[in-house]
C-alpha cells in the first residue's frame, strides 16, 4: 500500500476520512434522539409516531445499502459516495422546515443516503488492505467515529432545551457539508476493479447467498447491532419517562454507551490480528450478554437508578465494538472481489434486523412496564449474536479459517 497523504486524491484515504463518512450515518441515526419527546409535543403526534424518524431511517437505510454496494462496485466508491452525501445534506435542510411529522418523516427516509459512508468505508479498506489487516484498520475507523456519536445526542439535548428541536438538524447539516468537503478533497477511487454492469453486479448476490460463512458473519453483524438499535428506539422512552432524565440528561449518559463502545473498538484494534476475527466475535458478545444481565438484575432489586441501565448499556457497547469490527471484516473478506456487495447486503440485513428490533423495543414500553420490555429485547439480541458466533465458529473448523 502507497505512504497515505491527506487531501490527496492518488494516495488511498486517510483515516479521518473513513472516519468522518462513517460518522455521518451514525451522527444522522442518534444527534436528535433527546429531541423525541419535544418533537412529539410539537407535531401533536404520539411517541410511537415520533419514533418512527428512528426506525424508518433504519430500515431506509438497510433497503439503499442493497444498492450502495453494487453500484460502487459498478460505478466506483467515490462518486457513489459524494452523490448520496448531496442527498444526505438537501435531505437534512428539508427536514429543519419540515411543516408535519409525515413531511419529516419522508425526509429522514432521504436521509439515509448517509448510509454510503459506513458501507464503502468498509469496502475501501478492503480495497486497500490485507483480509488479516481489514478488522484492525475498520477497529480504528469505528473506534474514531464514535466520537461525533458520543457527543452528538449530549450537544443535540442542550441545543434543544436552549433552541428547541431543529437546533440538532442544523448542526447535522453542518456535519454534513464538512464531510462531503473532506471526501471530496481527500478520496480518490480505491476499486480498480469495477464490474461490468449493474445487472451483471447484482447477479453475484447468489454467489455471497451459497456461502455459510458469510451468512454467520451478517447475523452475528445483525445480532450483535440488533441491541444497540433497540436501545436507540427505546433508550429515550425509559431514560425520560421512566427515570425521569432531561434531554441533556440523557444525552449526558448516552457518552457511556459510545465510550464504551470505542473501548471496544480499541481492543478490536489492537488485539483482532493477534487472536483472530472468531475469538474476537464470542469474546464481544459474551461481555454483551453480560452486561444485559447486570442491567436486569439491578432493576429486579430494586435499583431504579439510571446508572442502573446506562453502566451495563456501556458493557453492551465494548461488547459490541469487540464484535462488530471483525463481524464486518469477516463479511467482505469472504469473496473479496465482491466488498462493496458483500458490505452493502451485509449491512442491509444488521440494519434491517436493527430497524425490526427498534420498533419492537418502543412498541411495547410503557411507564407501567418500566425498562423489561427494552432489556428482555437487547439481551435475547445479544444471545441470538452469540448463536450466530458459534455457528460460524463452526464452519471455519470445518473449512479453515478466513
Amino acid at each position: 500500500m502507497s505512504t497515505v497523504r491527506f487531501f490527496d486524491k492518488t494516495t488511498p484515504p486517510h483515516i479521518l476520512t473513513l472516519v468522518m463518512a462513517a460518522g455521518t450515518s451514525t451522527l444522522a441515526s442518534n444527534l436528535f434522539l433527546p429531541s423525541l419527546p419535544g418533537m412529539a409535543t410539537y407535531f401533536d403526534a404520539d411517541y410511537g409516531i415520533v419514533q418512527l424518524t428512528v426506525s424508518l431511517y433504519l430500515a431506509a437505510t438497510a433497503v439503499l445499502q442493497l444498492g450502495i454496494g453494487p453500484a460502487s462496485d459498478r460505478f466506483g466508491r467515490r462518486p457513489v459516495m459524494l452523490i448520496s452525501f448531496a442527498v444526505f445534506a438537501v435531505a437534512t435542510l428539508l427536514a429543519i422546515f419540515a411543516p408535519t411529522i409525515e413531511a419529516l418523516l419522508a425526509c429522514r427516509v432521504l436521509q439515509a443516503f448517509a448510509a454510503s459512508g459506513m458501507v464503502l468505508s468498509r469496502a475501501i479498506v478492503r480495497d486497500t488492505v490485507s483480509a488479516d489487516e481489514a478488522a484492525s484498520r475498520i477497529g480504528y475507523v469505528t473506534m474514531g467515529m464514535t466520537v461525533a456519536p458520543m457527543l452528538g445526542p449530549f450537544l443535540g439535548g442542550i441545543m434543544d432545551e436552549l433552541y428547541g428541536w431543529q437546533a440538532t438538524f442544523y448542526l447535522m447539516l453542518a456535519f454534513s457539508i464538512i464531510s462531503f468537503l473532506i471526501v471530496y478533497l481527500d478520496l480518490g477511487e480505491t476499486n480498480m476493479h469495477r464490474s461490468a454492469s449493474m445487472t451483471a453486479q447484482f447477479r453475484t448476490y447468489p454467489e455471497l447467498f451459497r456461502s455459510r460463512r458469510f451468512w454467520g458473519y451478517a447475523a452475528t453483524a445483525a445480532f450483535t447491532s440488533g441491541a444497540f438499535f433497540a436501545f436507540l428506539g427505546g433508550g429515550p422512552f425509559v431514560a425520560t419517562e421512566i427515570l425521569g432524565l432531561s434531554p441533556s440528561g440523557y444525552g449526558l449518559y448516552f457518552v457511556l454507551l459510545t465510550f464504551g463502545y470505542m473501548i471496544g473498538n480499541f481492543i478490536s484494534a489492537r488485539y483482532s490480528r493477534l487472536f483472530g476475527i472468531n475469538r474476537m466475535l464470542l469474546s464481544g458478545n459474551l461481555i454483551a450478554v453480560g452486561g444485559m444481565a447486570l442491567s436486569i438484575l439491578l432493576f429486579m432489586i430494586g435499583y431504579h437508578h439510571p446508572l442502573s441501565l446506562f453502566v451495563p448499556v456501556c458493557i453492551v457497547g465494548m461488547g459490541n465494538g469487540i464484535t462488530l469490527p471483525n463481524a464486518n471484516a469477516g463479511l467482505v473478506s469472504v469473496r473479496p472481489h465482491l466488498a462493496g456487495s458483500a458490505s452493502g447486503l451485509g449491512g442491509a440485513l444488521q440494519i434491517g434486523g436493527g430497524a425490526a428490533l427498534s420498533v419492537l423495543a418502543g412498541a411495547f414500553l410503557t411507564v407501567e412496564s418500566g425498562p423489561y420490555p427494552l432489556l428482555a429485547v437487547m439481551t435475547l439480541s445479544s444471545l441470538c449474536a452469540v448463536g450466530a458466533t458459534l455457528y460460524v465458529i463452526h464452519v471455519a473448523r470445518q473449512r479453515g479459517e478466513l
